[in-house]
This record gives C-alpha cells, sequence and structure tokens, in this order.
C-alpha cells in the first residue's frame, strides 16, 4: 500500500527493528514466567522478520517469510509444552520446576528440541530462515548486520537459561508431589510439530519455490513506485 514509504522510511524501520530485537531478547532474559519468556522471544523474532522486510531485497523478503512459518511451528511448539506442564502443576513460573529430565524424559526431549530451534539451531526451520535473513540484511546496510546478530547471542543465552532451569538441577519435590511424562495425544500433537520443524530446516526450497515469483513481484512494484515518487513535485 505505501511503496514508496517503504524505501524512503526503511532505515527508520530498520533502526526501530534493531532496538526491539535488543530490547526483547534483553526483557526476554529477565522473565520469570514460562510463557512471557516465550512471548517475548517471539517479539524479538518479530522485529528481526521487520528488519528482513523493510531490507526491501529478495534474500532480505524471503528469509523473513521462512522465519514467520518457522517461528510459528516453533512457538506454537513451545507454548504447548508449557501448557503440558500448566496442566499437571497449574504453575507457569519457572522457580517451581527442575531437574525434570529424570521424571519425564520425552518431555524434555522433545522441549530441547524445540528450543534448540528457537535459537537457529544448524539444521531446524528458524536457522534457514536467519540465514537468509542476515544475507539480505548484510546487503542492505553491513552496520545494521552486526547490531542484528545481537539477536542470535541473545536468543542463544534465554534458550540455554530457560531449557536449564526447568529440565536440569535439583529436582524439586517441595513444589511438586507428582511427576507424569507425556500422553500418547501430547506426543501426536507434539511429533505432528517436529515434523514441519524438520522438514524446512533441511528442505528450504520445500517453501521457498512458492515465495520466489510472489516475492519478485512484490519488490518490482516497490521499486517502480518508489521511482515514481522520487519525480512527483511536492504539494
Amino acid at each position: 500500500m505505501l511503496n514508496a514509504g517503504s524505501v524512503s522510511f526503511g532505515a527508520l524501520v530498520a533502526t526501530l527493528s534493531i532496538l526491539g530485537v535488543i530490547f526483547g531478547s534483553l526483557s526476554t532474559t529477565r522473565q520469570i514466567d514460562l510463557k512471557r519468556v516465550i512471548a517475548y522471544s517471539s517479539v524479538a523474532h518479530m522485529n528481526l522478520v521487520m528488519l528482513g522486510l523493510f531490507c526491501t531485497n529478495q534474500l532480505g523478503v524471503e528469509g523473513a517469510v521462512y522465519l514467520m512459518v518457522a517461528h510459528g511451528v516453533v512457538s506454537a511448539a513451545l507454548f504447548f509444552c508449557v501448557g503440558v506442564l500448566y496442566d499437571r502443576y497449574h504453575s507457569r513460573l519457572i522457580r517451581y520446576y527442575g531437574g525434570l529430565t529424570t521424571m519425564m524424559p520425552m518431555f524434555a526431549t522433545f522441549f530441547l528440541l524445540f528450543t534448540l530451534a528457537n535459537m537457529g539451531f544448524p539444521g531446524t526451520s528458524n536457522f534457514l530462515g536467519e540465514i537468509l535473513l542476515f544475507v539480505g540484511i548484510f546487503s542492505f546496510n553491513s552496520t545494521s548486520l552486526i547490531f542484528a546478530t545481537a539477536g542470535i547471542v541473545f536468543s542463544a543465552v534465554y534458550s540455554v537459561l530457560l531449557y536449564n532451569r526447568v529440565v536440569f538441577g535439583t529436582l524439586k519435590t517441595t513444589y511438586i508431589g507428582r511427576f507424569i511424562d507425556i500422553t500418547r495425544r501430547e506426543f501426536a500433537v507434539l511429533a505432528s510439530l517436529v515434523l514441519p520443524m524438520i522438514l524446512l530446516g533441511l528442505s528450504g526450497n520445500f517453501l521457498l519455490d512458492y515465495s520466489h515469483f510472489s516475492v519478485k513481484a512484490l519488490l518490482a512494484t516497490i521499486y517502480s513506485s518508489a521511482a515514481i515518487g522520487l519525480f512527483l513535485p511536492f504539494t
């Protein structure tokens, strides 16, 4: 709708997006609620997506689309994992959990896979999306890439902290007296989310083949509108 504006204000939006990535990531590290950790990490990822969209180049926009789809799968799975814990123990506070790997090994395995995907581990869906994004950001502005990569470091920090606090450490039987691993229904749901995560992580063309022509048409419209806008007189 605002093609010329997307080019004119691209630098401003890129700056706000970088600030959003850093602020969202730092806010994630200080959360004590399981759902808030995932929610704030989503804010950081979507600011990275916004940065890719306003790069106005093929790789940046396709990386943004890819990361949105990938994060939709991973974020839904992480929220479901939190729902599994809340359904059993009726608390989302991180301090009530610990040592779940000894009593809930299947849950710990699924939670590890999606935590790795959330931090962009190679072989997962988020990794390909972030690689495309960073290449597109570099083509747009190399300085922006330096600050945007801070999101990689911060995502590793809050993801590892979350998993370590929930799964490892001492089993806190003071707050929770009975531990139940995931049921068959929960296993089916989590497995159905693992499959697209791995598929998108190993075969990028599965999604990119459907986005090439749409992204090219979008960029052609943006550039043509921006070029016309440069020659229009101010009124």
